[in-house]
């Protein structure tokens, strides 16, 4: 089992930057792929971002690619989601997940959810 808390969601103006963080509980974080997802008012959730267990590999959804980086520090038990250039249609609550499959961008292949985090990109 692994429990999931985000952080560093806020206010942000269009073009500006926000280091999301996700802290894990659990000795058995290093074994999971992990993910950053978000929702919009109104819209589905959708994927972000996603890291293997070792952190090598990363991938992004094409709306993020070149602004967004996911990271991990597996002896901290935690993920990051650094967000460059920030823009007003990247308003959504994040959420971090934790699952078997690395990459997956599909929600039912996370077993494990945090609570989100709201940020706000202003225009």
């Amino acid at each position: 089992q692994v429990q999931l808390v985000e952080s560093g969601g806020g206010l942000v103006q269009a073009g500006g930057s926000l280091r999301l963080s996700c802290a894990a509980s659990g000795r058995t974080f290093s074994n999971y792929a992990m993910a950053w997802f978000r929702q919009a008012p109104g819209k589905e959730r959708e994927f972000v971002a996603g890291i293997g267990w070792s952190g090598r590999s990363t991938y992004y959804a094409d709306s993020v690619k070149g602004r967004f980086t996911i990271s991990r520090d597996n002896a901290k038990n935690t993920v990051y989601l650094q967000m460059d250039s920030l823009k007003p249609e990247d308003t959504a609550v994040y959420y971090c997940a934790a699952g078997r499959v690395t990459g997956s961008a599909q929600v039912n292949s996370y077993g494990h959810w945090g609570q989100g985090t709201q940020v706000t990109v202003s225009s």
